[in-house]
């Protein structure tokens, strides 16, 4: 069992003592110090509250609201709904903040509260600092009785994200009605069963869902790998499908299955999208430090600039408001559409994914065969507790000093065939070892050779 409290909110494991896991204690003080911080910088006293289809989301955000009512503060509660439909809610209401009850993909006994700021975007590593020092300081003072705040449903958002999403001037509506693309969608029993229908439908799409009770007991792993979605591409072939698309459980990973059951890759989500969006207008992209080359080589390809963020959404939003991109992302399927919102957003990729499948007249695997093929190997060093792991990053640097190196975020070294990123975890005494080449031979040798050498320095 588990607690991580981080900048960007609280996250853990249901039940256990306090302090340990995520209790409602732990809950509350969390709560608190978000709303305290929140009146402190002077934004307005509201909030907007969504969650995901967890079995404990209930319970959570009931804790939530009477804090933040306690505070003084005004809550808006989505009830059922999705990461990037809070993400949008926030400054539709114009609320000083907000704050989404999921974790994410992580198993159904997890949860969490992630933070949002005036703009509908993570807080950033100051205002996080900040709310940390109020959550381990305390000295939190709540409202007298006749200046309590008070709580209203709103239950308009997810039409509010769809609509503005098919405004979208790269969203061609029409195009994509007249294909009648025949979609499965794996909602792993939370809100995509919910939100995704609602922008397929409007879109023209024959739907059909899969593990589509909102009942927050995942029918299998959440996170939207191949190895988890054996049934979907199942699904796709024995319904002559056009497509597949999984989503996690607060949907802003989207993955996507070919007609053939085969997998796009997760990494290709972001490439293609971006592959769209630069042929109509030229621009810059980002990515982590983490994602695929691919995204770069089709950068580069329509004449644009391609820039590398640190891991993390918040990083990555940082980096596209500084080169002015016109899309990016991540490449475990977010897609950051700047036009809409900064933030991860499933629906908004799925509707520019089948703009540009529709307009290209292809199936959904010759779209996949038109970009390059990379090989990605994810591992990991476990060290002993004990391990300065900054002292072994930059053991490493010095030795490979004559590789093109990016020391942002641990440590990437670009080879000519491929590259090699180690990140230090924030949370266990371990080195994430991430590798990429044009063949799978060729990265897992070069995540081999540098565990190697990790290895020989520890």
């Amino acid at each position: 069992m588990s607690l991580i409290k981080s900048i960007s909110g609280i996250r853990g494991t249901i039940g256990g003592q306090a302090g340990h896991n995520l209790t409602p204690q732990d809950i509350v003080e969390c709560t608190a110090a978000y709303g305290a911080w929140l009146l402190q910088t002077g934004a307005a006293p509201k909030i907007v509250l969504g969650r995901d289809g967890r079995i404990s989301g209930p319970m959570v955000g009931a804790l939530v609201t009477q804090t933040l009512l306690a505070l003084g503060i005004e809550v808006i509660d989505l009830g059922l709904s999705t990461t990037p439909t809070v993400e949008m809610a926030v400054p539709r209401e114009q609320a000083g903040g907000g704050i989404i009850l999921t974790a994410s993909h992580n198993p159904a006994h997890w949860n969490a509260l992630k933070l949002l700021n005036a703009s509908g975007e993570f807080i950033s590593q100051a205002d996080g600092e900040a709310f940390l020092a109020l959550l381990q300081n305390g000295g939190i003072t709540y409202a007298e009785v006749d200046r309590l705040g008070a709580c209203r449903s709103d239950d308009t958002a997810l039409d509010y994200h769809v609509a503005r999403i098919l405004a979208l001037p790269d969203v061609e509506v029409e195009a994509v009605q007249n294909r009648r693309f025949r979609v499965v969608v794996d909602a792993v029993n939370s809100t995509g069963a919910i939100a995704m229908p609602a922008i397929l439908e409007a879109l023209g799409c024959e739907v059909y869902i899969l593990n589509g009770e909102v009942n927050g007991r995942f029918a299998h792993n959440p996170e939207p790998l191949p190895e988890h979605l054996g049934g979907l591409s199942e699904a796709v072939r024995n319904l002559a499908a056009d497509l597949g698309i999984a989503v996690d459980p607060d949907v802003d990973r989207l993955a996507l299955v070919c007609e053939d059951g085969s997998f796009f890759g997760e990494e290709y989500t972001l490439v293609a999208v971006s592959d769209y969006i630069l042929s109509r207008r030229k621009g810059n992209t980002v990515s982590n430090l983490s994602s695929s080359r691919a995204l770069r080589d089709v950068t580069q390809q329509h004449g644009g600039q391609y820039f590398a963020a640190a891991v993390g959404e918040v990083n990555v939003v940082q980096k596209m408001k500084s080169v002015q991109a016109v899309i990016g992302g991540e490449g475990n399927g977010g897609i950051i559409v700047p036009e809409l919102h900064y933030g991860r957003d499933a629906l908004a990729g799925t509707a520019l994914f089948l703009s540009h499948l529709a307009l290209s007249g292809n199936s959904i695997s010759q779209l996949r065969r038109r970009y390059p093929d990379y090989f990605m190997i994810k591992d990991k060093i476990s060290l002993q507790p004990d391990t300065d792991m900054n002292a072994l990053l930059s053991q490493l640097h010095e030795q490979f000093r004559h590789e093109s190196c990016d020391v942002s975020d641990g440590l990437k070294i670009d080879f000519a065939d491929g590259w090699v990123h180690l990140r230090r975890s924030n949370t266990e005494p371990i080195i994430r070892i991430y590798a990429e080449s044009v063949s799978e031979q060729r990265a897992q040798e070069l995540a081999e050779r540098m565990k190697g050498a990790a290895l020989g320095m520890s």
